[in-house]
């Protein structure tokens, strides 16, 4: 079996959507809470010294999943040919133990209990295409191809900070942490913090960024799409 694998530059992101968008374009996906690639993204630092994290994430089509094991109707396999994790709907019954058992939260469900999620756009491969998602980026922040492939041109990094530990799992994907932001012009910290309205009496609250953190598993749906910013699509 080759295993097939993403690779994501986080330096390269723009948060543009164009790779979701484009998912949900060739899956036929209606705008609403079924989403088969997310984008999630946390900050850090202190204003003005904050940096934005973006990763991008669909199903990673892990080496060895905890999905898979997880289910307890056989509904999910791994395929041969790509190393795709698919879903067989016939056999799912909708009990999301595979969304628990997964570190990333990708299997999906929507109003039917049947869970569907990225396949890794297994029709386009057998085309001799790339994934819509790898297709559409315009910063050309993914890559594509077998994991050893992958690995000799991008490196080992299979998490970026704040991800689950991916030893338990070993996904399918390269990343490549965003680099440190070089500061090209001088200034006064305390001086632009004060300039935009925040007290030094309460700095560390309001200074501070709010969303500090990644979080993957977020059970209510329509929360996720509001820490995602992708209410309108």
């Amino acid at each position: 079996m080759t295993q097939q694998a993403f690779f994501f530059d986080e330096s390269r992101c723009l948060d543009c959507r164009a790779c979701s968008i484009a998912c949900q374009d060739w899956n036929d996906i209606e705008k609403g809470t079924e989403k088969y690639l997310r984008r999630f993204f946390w900050e850090e630092g202190t204003f003005p010294a904050i940096r934005m994290h973006f990763v991008f994430a669909p199903c990673y089509h892990c080496e060895e999943p905890a999905c898979l094991d997880a289910c307890p109707n056989g509904a999910i396999y791994k395929e041969p040919k790509y190393g795709a994790v698919l879903v067989d709907e016939e056999l799912c019954k909708g009990c999301k133990s595979c969304w628990k058992a997964c570190p990333y939260g990708s299997p999906r469900f929507s109003d039917e209990p049947k869970m569907k999620k990225c396949n890794l756009c297994i029709g386009r491969l057998d085309n001799g295409q790339l994934p819509a998602c790898i297709d559409t980026c315009i910063p050309r922040a993914l890559d594509f191809g077998p994991l050893e492939e992958m690995i000799a041109k991008h490196g080992t990094c299979r998490a970026l900070d704040s991800m689950p530990d991916p030893n338990a799992v070993k996904p399918a994907i390269i990343f490549k942490a965003a680099e440190v932001k070089a500061q090209v012009v001088s200034y006064n910290a305390e001086k632009a913090r004060e300039l935009f309205g925040f007290d030094s009496s309460i700095l560390a609250d309001a200074a501070s960024v709010k969303k500090n953190r990644l979080d993957m598993k977020i059970e209510d749906p329509c929360e996720e799409l509001a820490v995602m910013r992708s209410e309108e699509c």
